[in-house]
Parts: C-alpha cells; structure tokens; sequence
C-alpha cells in the first residue's frame, strides 16, 4: 500500500496517560508541513512527466512525418513542422547539459582551488608554528645556559669565601691561642687583676 498525504493527515495517534510522550499538536503541526511538501513535490512529478510525455510525443511525431525535399520550400501558411519543435526541445536539453557540465566543471575547479588555498595556508601556519616553537626552545636553551653559568659562579664563589672565611677564623683561632699562651706565662698580679 502506498502512502498518500491524506494518509499523513488523517493519521491518528493516542495519547499516552501517565507517561512521557510528544505533544500531539506539534507532532500534527510537523505532519501539516510533511504533507504540504509532499503535495508540492507531487504536483511537480505530475508537470515534469506531462512535459516528458509531451516532449516524447513530439519526437515521435517528428520521427513519423516524413521530410520535405530540401528543393521543395514548405507550403505557405503552414506552421514549422513538429520536427522543430523537438530539435527546440532536444537544442534546449543539450544547452542545459552544457550548462550543467560546465557548472559542475567550475565547481570542482573551485573546489580544487579553494583545496590548494587551504593546504597552503596551513602549510604556512604549520612553518610559522615550528618557527617560533625553535625560537622559543633557543631563547630557552640560552636562558638556562646562562643560568648555569650563573649558578657555577655562585658556586665557585661560595666555595673561595667559605675557604677565605675559614682560613680568617683559624687565623683568628691560632692568635687567640698565642695570646692565651702567652698571658697564662704573665702572673696575675701583672696583669693587675
């Protein structure tokens, strides 16, 4: 059986108690809009297979009268034969062909351009990206370079002041003995204590 838009429109559907479902005027305002389509597309199947129909019938008129002599001229007050009119019709399929084909043509070359722009333009970000990803890993690179260096000068200076300030302390320390060594030889009483 084959569905008809008044099988659309007259569909019913129950409604559902207690449970979810669709709203039924939205399911019949989207049926409404399904159906109106459908009509139209119909109506224009209905005119394309009349023209088909009719075009066909033209050229098998034409296909049936026989021509005239080239040296016979058409009898006056006659209409151009049904010939002419499906050689209109067959000139207007082909110069909807070549319009076609050359849309498609134009088309694809525009595809093909707008393909080329593309895979160039990302080819482009895609260098520029690697670009500055370089620079900024060598401005990095040379950043914690400087940095180590850095670090070893402090190191180094931490190592020499260390040394200078131990060797300032024994001094100190040696000093400290020879006074303490030398004052436990001077009697207290000299020392006026």
């Amino acid at each position: 059986m084959a569905l008809t838009p008044d099988d659309v429109v007259t569909k019913e559907f129950s409604n559902v108690r207690f449970k979810e479902g669709f709203d039924p005027e939205e399911v019949d305002d989207y049926l409404d809009e399904i159906v109106k389509e459908w009509r139209t597309t119909i109506a224009e199947r209905d005119e394309l297979k009349a023209r088909v129909a009719e075009l066909e019938g033209a050229s098998a008129q034409a296909a049936t009268v026989p021509t005239s002599a080239p040296d016979q001229p058409a009898p006056a007050g006659e209409e151009a034969p049904a010939g002419s009119a499906s050689t209109n019709a067959l000139g207007i399929l082909e110069r909807a062909q070549r319009l076609h084909d050359e849309h498609i043509a134009e088309g694809r070359s525009e595809a093909d351009r707008l393909i080329d722009e593309a895979k160039t333009e990302a080819d482009d970000i895609v260098r520029g990206a690697k670009k500055e990803r370089n620079e900024v890993r060598s401005k990095l690179e040379t950043e914690r370079k400087t940095l180590e260096e850095r670090i070893t000068e402090l190191r180094t200076f931490e190592r020499d002041y260390r040394q200078e300030l131990r060797g300032y302390f024994e001094g100190k320390l040696k000093d400290l003995d020879t006074t303490s060594t030398s004052s436990s030889e001077t009697p207290v009483s000299a020392i006026g204590l």
